[in-house]
């Protein structure tokens, strides 16, 4: 089960509860966030923080500076809330992994096939080798004339830094996702959204609509306020922009999950006005460390489908 990278089945849907372990943890530069569904579809959290620059998400060069210390800290949130289960599933930061959205004519029917398209296609988008990264993908859509492919590729050795960790706390990856992906699972409007994702160093912004992703964008952030501020105003504005040249309308309000309230959010990052509809709580914890700051929404979508002790 090691070495893969598994999409969502259906991106609003829940999965069937064998598609992911009911065990997630996320690792991230601020720390260590685990998560496990219960019988009672309560969800326990507990999380441990890492010391600033353990974790540094990059695609192109390594992301984890203190394994060992970051394997303990996976070791103690996972053995909180995990019980005995072994295989969980692994949330990396979104700039450490690239996400495409690809349309085709048409592709092969054989998976390695596709692969083989993939990687042709993906090789002169991302900025590291392709042959040696792990792609997964997933169809979107197919009409006679064309299909389209939500692809996800991670650099082979930045994937092993992450399983490595997980594996020397005692566990297996058992799937492995980017966060903001992953979070869209905890998403479940039929009508079509608009969804952004915020971390300390990256913002996500989505456009799906029924099982359709029609954007899909991280964009790494400068660490100066006013800078960051600058761009993630310039980030929503391409992609309202986006949707309603796509949709024919304007989206009704925007889904944000981040590291910030919703409320705040919406006072710096939109320039026009438009609701925000937080996505990101976390009911029903009994971790009393859990902090302000963290966005659980990601485990939220990870757990989606699968909560069981």
């Amino acid at each position: 089960m090691t070495k893969t990278l598994p999409l969502l089945n259906r991106l609003r849907s829940r999965l069937h509860p064998a598609g992911r372990p009911p065990v997630a943890v996320e690792i991230a530069p601020g720390g260590v966030l685990a998560a496990a569904g219960t019988v009672s579809s309560e969800i326990k959290y507990a999380f441990r923080p890492l010391p600033e620059g353990a974790v540094i998400p990059n695609a192109t060069q390594p992301n984890l500076r203190s394994p060992g210390v970051i394997a303990s800290a996976v070791r103690s949130a996972l053995e909180e809330v995990s019980g005995t289960m072994r295989f969980v599933t692994v949330l990396v930061p979104d700039p450490a992994v690239r996400v495409f959205a690809l349309d085709f004519d048409s592709l092969p029917d054989a998976p390695a096939d596709v692969l083989a398209v993939l990687r042709l296609r993906l090789k002169r988008v991302v900025p590291f080798d392709v042959e040696a990264a792990k792609i997964s993908y997933q169809p979107l859509s197919q009409v006679d004339s064309s299909c389209k492919v939500l692809a996800v590729v991670i650099p082979g050795s930045v994937l092993n830094e992450y399983e490595a960790v997980v594996r020397d706390a005692g566990y297996h990856a058992g799937a492995v996702l980017p966060s903001a992906l992953s979070a869209l699972a905890a998403l479940t409007p039929d009508e079509p959204i608009l969804s952004a994702y915020l971390s300390s160093f990256s913002l996500t912004t989505s456009i799906t609509a029924k099982n359709n992703i029609l954007l899909y964008r991280t964009h790494e952030l400068p660490q100066d306020a006013d800078e960051k501020s600058a761009e993630i105003q310039r980030d929503i504005a391409v992609a309202v922009a986006y949707f309603e040249d796509q949709l024919r309308g304007s989206p009704p309000c925007v889904y944000y999950a981040g590291n910030i309230e919703a409320e705040e959010f919406g006072r710096s990052a939109l320039t026009q006005k438009m609701p925000v509809r937080g996505y990101s709580s976390a009911p029903h914890t009994d971790c009393k460390e859990l902090p302000e700051s963290s966005n659980p929404a990601g485990l939220l979508g990870a757990l989606a489908g699968a909560r069981c002790a």
